[in-house]
Order: structure tokens, then sequence, then C-alpha cells
């Protein structure tokens, strides 16, 4: 039976998965994507915060992107489902946006991350896209009003999503057919095109009379 240089027999070798070894670098695109992603959702998470304790200080306190009664964020912030966890949603913002700005600085930094946390980059994402949904669909048609930070926040999180999960497919984290690879690697660019449009159209019908008038 052959054997390698230190005797082992070849047949017992096992080459690792990415799962188990560490990845080769990201790209660099990526890696700027992540942390200007992250910090525009920092600086939104920031500002609604802030605004957020000026509304407690003073309930006739007006925010400055409260421009007309579609565009209101404080309609938005004065809501149920602004504390959809029992404390003010841009808190749990704060964390998860400097986290994703940790891990784009990591990459420009040159590290390189094993598979189970790309994995956990991308279960985190799907919250995050997840939520920025259901605030979007409170937000056109439970709330009835747009908050403009709350808009940076959406998309700078499906941007996210969609950036990790081409990467995750592309590199075999998560297994997919070769014609799934192929499209993410020619075409990544799409979803969250398409994502970004649909929300678009989503708002511009939602108010198109005051739009229009």
């Amino acid at each position: 039976m052959a054997t390698n240089t230190v005797g082992v027999p070849r047949q017992q070798e096992r080459p690792r998965s990415r799962h188990e070894g560490e990845q080769e670098a990201a790209p660099r695109g990526l890696a700027w994507l992540l942390a200007l992603t992250g910090a525009a959702g920092v600086l939104a998470s920031w500002v609604i915060t802030l605004d957020k304790f000026l509304l407690l200080e003073d309930p006739d306190f007006k925010p400055a992107c409260s421009l007309n009664p579609v565009v209101s964020c404080g309609s938005v912030m004065q809501s149920e489902q602004a504390a959809a966890f029992g404390f003010p949603n841009p808190l749990l913002g704060l964390v998860a946006y400097a986290v994703v700005v940790c891990v784009g600085a990591g990459l420009l930094a040159g590290a390189r991350y094993r598979g189970w946390f790309w994995l956990g980059l991308n279960a985190g994402t799907v919250f995050g896209v997840g939520f920025c949904s259901w605030l979007m669909v409170q937000s056109l048609y439970g709330i009835n009003a747009l908050c403009l930070w709350c808009c940076l926040a959406w998309v700078a999180t499906l941007l996210m999503f969609w950036a990790v999960t081409a990467h995750n497919v592309r590199t075999g984290v998560l297994p997919a057919p070769g014609p799934v690879r192929g499209f993410f690697t020619e075409f990544g660019w799409a979803p969250p095109a398409l994502h970004i449009g649909v929300i678009g159209m989503l708002v511009l019908t939602r108010w198109w009379d005051f739009w229009t008038g």
C-alpha cells in the first residue's frame, strides 16, 4: 500500500472540507461591502437611538427626518413595533451592525474565517433580513409611515445577506448545484438589485397618490 512522506497509508487520508478548514481569503470587495454596510447600519441605529431618547424626554420633539405625513420617523419610533423585543430595536442594531463592521475590518486586515463562521454570519444575516422585512411590512401597512434611517438599515442588511450568501455558495460553504454556483459567480449583483427594486416598488405604490399629488 502506498504511503505518504510520514508513513501514513494514502487511503487513510481524508481531504478537509471547507467547513473544517480555513477558507481562502475572501474578496476585498466583500470585505469592503461588509465594513461599509455595517457602518451604515451603526449610523442608522445610533441616530434612531438618540432620537428615541429625545422623544422619551420630550414627547413634542420632532426628529429631523420627520418631513411629512409619510416620511415620519417620529411616528415609527413611537410605535409598538419599534420595540419588538421589549427594548428599542436600534439597540439590537448597534450590536449586530458593529459585529459586521468588525468582520469586514478583519477581512481587510487579512483574516480568514472557517466555514462554520461563515455559516454563523449567514444565519445572522438571515435573521436580520427577515426582521427587517417584517418591520418593512409593519411600516408600510401597519404604522403607515416611513423612517429614512430605517430604510438605510433595511438596504444595508439585505446587501449583507445577499453578499454573504453569494460568497458561501461560490466557495462551497453552502452546498449548491453547479448552475446555482455559476449564477452567483456571474450574476451575484442581480438578487440584491431585484430585492431593492421590489421594496422601492412597494413604497412607491403604497403612497402613489401622495408621491404624485
